[in-house]
């Protein structure tokens, strides 16, 4: 390849933070590490903070390629990446650019803070290496719309690990067909599988949709109502469910509001399920059905032991000690929803409070923080992550491989309510695990259709 055909890339530290290992993911082409970068890493690795640990992870990598006998001209110049078994591609080079000893062109921005000195940086080697392609990489928005009005030409997020382009594209769970189902299907053959009916159906007859493991089919006309048990490139097994059967279910009193709600309530019970996804908008019953249904699992089946509750703190709690108490007195206001939904779960009792307190002590109910999830190992319980909209993928992938035997997972989030400073909708990883465990046999994933805590919650989800 031509030197002017690969590109420059210059990553700023919140790619480092968010995917430590992000250097190995632009191929052929070359990566640049600002030195006001490393400081940024230096300043954050001794915090007691999860981010400090990916950013320890990203020193240390840069130190496995640049340590050594390297010399600072050759790290000035470009040490070439080793390919690595998850990156073969790779064939460019890494150098740190030492920026606090240029005297940045006149109409650069002010070098008072860090963003600036990185974007200066990259208009700087955007004009010494013309005509080579400059890219600046960044998850901060507005440091991309300084950088594009400061005149660098090519301002990019890191979008490696984003599997779709568009939230409107994610997998809900469901797939509804117009009309009557079995007036579009012309063939099909059913058996009895245990205490299961099942449908093959040749996929010819269902139209060009991409089916997947788990997701539930329902129609306009009827009431039919299947879930995909296995596809095939010819066949599509459907375990029949029914309409009526799911809007029957019922957990510690709960019974569904909506098919949506009866979708979920069947995920929610069902023991081959390990993996629960459910999302929707605020006021759909995510949470008070995970809550009802691992009380149900837990107190009346005995299927599990306890339920454990954990949900990401804000950036100014994440210590959270700073709040008087034990671990779980600690996370009560963080997880004030799910307070909440136990006591809605028992109003109508003879004493809602002493209800409370007894079920929380029966069903062993703990809050956990999720910063001390790591190298635990949690078996039979039922866990409910909230809220986690907010948690990058990485973080989410630390809770799910806490995940031992006979543990079931039921993870929910609102992806309109995203506060983390750097994630979005598409970058989130609650979306990350709706789109990678779609094809797993184990999981399930529901999107909860339809506000139904009050009137005025719908009309102010459909109108504000």
């Amino acid at each position: 390849m031509e030197l002017n055909d690969k590109k420059l890339f210059v990553l700023d530290t919140n790619v480092l933070l968010h995917e430590p290992l992000a250097i190995y993911s632009f191929k052929e082409h070359d990566v640049i590490i600002p030195m006001t970068v490393l400081e940024e890493l230096d300043s954050i690795k001794d915090r007691k903070r999860d981010v400090s640990r990916d950013a320890r992870v990203a020193i240390r990598a840069l130190e496995d390629i640049l340590g050594g006998p390297t010399t600072p001209e050759q790290i000035l110049k470009g040490v070439a990446l080793p390919t690595r078994e998850e990156h073969t591609e790779v064939s460019g080079h890494l150098s740190i650019f030492p920026d606090h000893q240029i005297e940045f062109i006149i109409g650069s921005l002010p070098g008072d803070n860090n963003d600036n000195r990185i974007i200066n940086t990259a208009l700087h080697l955007q004009k010494i290496h013309s005509p080579r392609t400059v890219v600046l990489v960044t998850k901060d928005i507005n440091m991309r719309l300084k950088a594009k009005g400061a005149g660098i030409e090519r301002v990019e997020d890191y979008r490696t690990d984003q599997l779709i382009d568009d939230i409107r594209f994610l997998a809900k769970g469901f797939y509804q067909f117009a009309g009557d189902f079995w007036q579009n299907v012309d063939k099909v053959s059913t058996d009895r599988k245990g205490r299961h009916t099942v449908h093959q159906v040749p996929l010819e007859h269902l139209g060009n949709e991409h089916y997947y493991l788990n997701q539930y089919l329902i129609d306009e006309g009827s009431d039919f109502c299947g879930r995909v048990a296995s596809k095939s490139d010819k066949h599509l097994e459907i375990i029949d469910r029914g309409r009526d059967r799911l809007l029957h279910h019922e957990a510690w009193g709960v019974k569904p509001k909506n098919i949506y709600q009866g979708m979920a309530l069947d995920a929610l019970l069902d023991p081959d399920i390990e993996l629960i996804i459910l999302t929707g908008p605020a006021g759909c019953g995510k949470t008070l059905l995970a809550m009802a249904a691992a009380l149900e699992l837990v107190v009346e089946r005995k299927q599990y032991d306890k339920v454990i509750v954990t949900r990401n703190t804000p950036d100014i709690a994440e210590s959270i000690g700073f709040l008087p108490g034990t671990e779980e007195e600690k996370m009560a206001p963080w997880l004030a929803a799910i307070t909440d939904t136990l006591e809605v779960l028992h109003k109508n009792d003879v004493n809602p409070t002493g209800s409370v307190n007894y079920i929380m002590e029966k069903a062993n109910i703990q809050f956990k923080s999720i910063n001390f999830m790591r190298g635990r190992s949690i078996q039979n319980s039922v866990v409910i992550l909230d809220e986690c909209q907010n948690l990058a993928a990485s973080q989410i992938k630390t809770m799910i491989t806490r995940m031992g035997e006979g543990t079931k997972l039921i993870c929910s989030g609102n992806l309109a309510q995203i506060d983390s400073t750097y994630l979005t909708a598409v970058t989130s990883g609650l979306t990350y695990i709706v789109e990678r465990f779609k094809d797993f046999e184990g999981s399930a994933n529901i999107y909860l259709n339809g506000v139904v805590r009050s009137r005025l919650a719908e009309f102010a989800e459909e109108h504000l």
